[in-house]
């Protein structure tokens, strides 16, 4: 199995598939149906039924159910961009065999190392296979590791018949990474009674609850004048913008914050004199604390319309999804055989709270309760990020557990 993964996600990740942000089209990049093209042409050819890859760049496939026993739908679900924190483009993966505890160079012209110092959790991976960019990419593990994980999963339920199940339900989804990896998922068409996300992190990782989050835009209304003459006419937008974040709690910036803490985290500033902007992320696991930072950050826009003049500050707020957990609890027999699947195949399950978001958040808000599985990678989004094949491989095993166990019920 571990040639089979490897070649797999060896090949996907040298396909660019980075999202854009900037671009409202769905998929936001057409480079995404590269990887589309390729895996349905591979769906196809190990014989999944109802393969389809749609406008949009959603993939949907179905590994028919090989028994009559009345079993569950169940979907497993993988995003095929990749982030636009860092390219994409041309990636070299590098693959150090038996790993032996030490700083692992990545590109030794730029001194790019990853340092054991820095990232400890290297050393859980001694012996083992690490598989890391050349420090002049991401690698894009996330999310294609979870794409090789479930593509081979499937080959190998189909070359084991033994194994009974159900119908099996596949989903790769473009843009996740830019948060619109579900605008356009079909819900009806995919038709599972749940379903999991391949797309956690280190091995071990079992997510069923997640930040709610929102979206706050605050645009200041200056007034310019020449400043000779400004006194006692000039409103500065840029300096009221900074007057505004100074009145958001500083322990409640991401860098301060773990766990269930939740956060207000500046994330763009734009300005002159006459006009000014700021845009923040709202986040926090519990939903009362989520609806009063929204309540908070209205009430500093009212303080200072209230100080300045009515409309001098204009607030956008948008929510963008929420904890999946209020959804998931509802059929929580999703987590607990993720749970014991993982030990059942010796890995120690790591349950923890996602600080952040995924599209499994969203689709359990959607009708299709989704918890979130680890796909094995580590240092997201960055030159540093690395996935050991051995997480890739127990992924797999994991996913034909879960498979295995629901055929038993």
């Amino acid at each position: 199995m571990k040639k089979e993964i490897l070649e797999r996600f060896l090949r996907y990740v040298k396909i660019d598939t980075t999202s854009d942000e900037g671009c409202e089209t769905c998929p936001s990049s057409a480079k995404q149906f590269d990887l589309a093209k390729v895996l349905k042409d591979e769906l196809v050819a190990m014989g999944l039924k109802d393969v389809s890859l749609d406008d949009n760049c959603y993939i949907m496939a179905t590994l028919p159910a090989n028994t009559d026993k009345k079993l569950p739908n169940i979907g497993f679900i993988s995003h095929m961009d990749t982030s636009p924190d860092m390219s994409g483009t041309n990636i070299k993966p590098q693959i150090l065999e038996n790993y032996d505890g030490t700083d692992i160079v990545l590109d030794k012209n730029n001194n790019v190392v990853l340092n054991v110092k820095e990232f400890p959790e290297l050393k859980q991976y001694v012996g083992q296979t690490i598989i890391t960019s050349d420090g002049t990419t991401l690698l894009g593990a996330d999310d294609k590791a979870g794409i090789a994980e479930i593509m081979t999963a499937v080959d190998y339920l189909i070359k084991h018949p033994e194994i009974k199940h159900g119908n099996i339900k596949i989903g790769f989804t473009p843009d996740e990474e830019i948060g619109r990896g579900v605008d356009k998922f079909d819900v009806t068409k995919f038709d599972a009674e749940f379903a999991y996300t391949l797309d956690g992190g280190g091995v071990g990782e079992l997510e069923f609850e997640n930040f709610n989050a929102a979206h706050a835009k605050v645009i200041f209304n200056g007034r310019n004048i020449h400043p000779g003459y400004a006194k006692e006419k000039m409103i500065n937008s840029m300096i009221l913008a900074m007057e505004f974040n100074s009145m958001l709690p500083v322990n409640e910036r991401p860098e301060f914050t773990q766990d269930y803490e939740g956060f207000y985290h500046l994330i763009k500033m734009e300005g002159s004199v006459e006009n000014s902007s700021i845009a923040y992320i709202i986040r926090d696991h519990d939903r009362e604390k989520f609806e009063a930072k929204k309540v908070f950050i209205q009430q500093a826009v009212d303080f200072m319309n209230k100080k300045y003049r009515a409309n001098t500050v204009v607030l956008e707020l948008r929510d963008q999804y929420y904890n999946m957990r209020e959804q998931v609890e509802k059929v929580f027999h999703v987590v607990e055989t993720a749970k014991k699947a993982m030990e059942l195949v010796d890995v120690v399950p790591v349950i923890v709270p996602i600080r952040g978001g995924t599209d499994g958040a969203r689709l359990s808000y959607m009708g299709l309760p989704c918890p979130n599985i680890f796909a094995g990678g580590h240092n997201f989004h960055g030159k540093y990020e690395y996935v050991p094949l051995e997480s890739m491989v127990k992924a797999v095993e994991v996913i034909v557990k879960i498979i295995e166990l629901y055929s038993e019920k």
